[in-house]
Formats: structure tokens, sequence, C-alpha cells
């Protein structure tokens, strides 16, 4: 399993989707973009496909009186992985295959967060990068 608290880049991570997505032979979890701190994205991939998904919001983003209406196993999760900074927001990925390449993997998937100078702009910052998961994530109909 890899983690990570900082937020991905969308760019960069829509840049590196392929590398991803066939450096496994399945790969699931969930992640967040820094241009969607709100959105818990759902990541479940096999065979080279991928599928990214908004899965609801994250509880840090909640208001205190939402918590109420979230199953209370989700409520105990989050507090046991909780950021000071970034509630339960973070990347939680697993990646299985044989010959996986952990270190090529890790190293790809950390080029992908906000750098240091990206991440102290702070949030207002980030909802201005490229929105490179509109496509995937707020498709035209």
């Amino acid at each position: 399993m890899w983690r990570g608290h900082r937020p991905f880049h969308p760019g960069r991570l829509h840049a590196a989707l392929e590398d991803l997505t066939c450096a496994a032979a399945r790969s699931r979890g969930r992640f967040w973009l820094a241009d969607r701190p709100e959105n818990l994205l759902a990541w479940d991939a096999a065979g080279g496909a991928l599928c990214v998904e908004n899965a609801g919001p994250w509880l840090a983003s909640l208001p205190d009186a939402a918590w109420d209406l979230v199953p209370a196993e989700r409520r105990v999760a989050a507090a046991l992985d909780w950021h000071p900074e970034h509630g339960d927001r973070g990347q939680y990925l697993t990646f299985t295959s044989p010959d996986l390449d952990r270190e090529g993997l890790r190293s790809l998937l950390e080029s992908c967060l906000l750098t240091d100078a990206e991440y102290a702009a702070g949030e207002a910052a980030w909802r201005g990068l490229s929105p490179a998961f509109d496509e995937l994530l707020d498709p035209v109909s």
C-alpha cells in the first residue's frame, strides 16, 4: 500500500495515468486532487483499464452537523488516521502484481504530489490548477 498526505497535482497525475495503470495487474484505493479538495475519489484499475469516480465528500469537508449522517464505521476509520491539517484526506492506493517495481511506482506517485512551493501556496491556489480530470469525473452528456 502506498500512502501520501499531500494532494496530487491534477495535471501531473493525469499525465502519469497510463504508466500507473500499467505498473500493476490490479490497483485500487482512494485519493484526492488539489483542485477538488472536497471530493473523495475512488481508483479502480485492472488490466490497464482505470475507473476514477467521485465517491462523495471527505469527512473533513463536511460541516459538523452532517457527521451524524455518516456511518459510524467511516467516522471511526477516519479518526484512526486523522491528519491535523487535512483530516481524512489522503492518498491510499494499493498496487498488486507479481513483479511490481515498488520503488519505481513509489517514485512516480510521489512525483505527482504537489511540490513544496505548490503546497505552500495553499488551497485557494490549488483550486486554480488545471482541471485535468474534468473529462473523467464530469462527463458531458
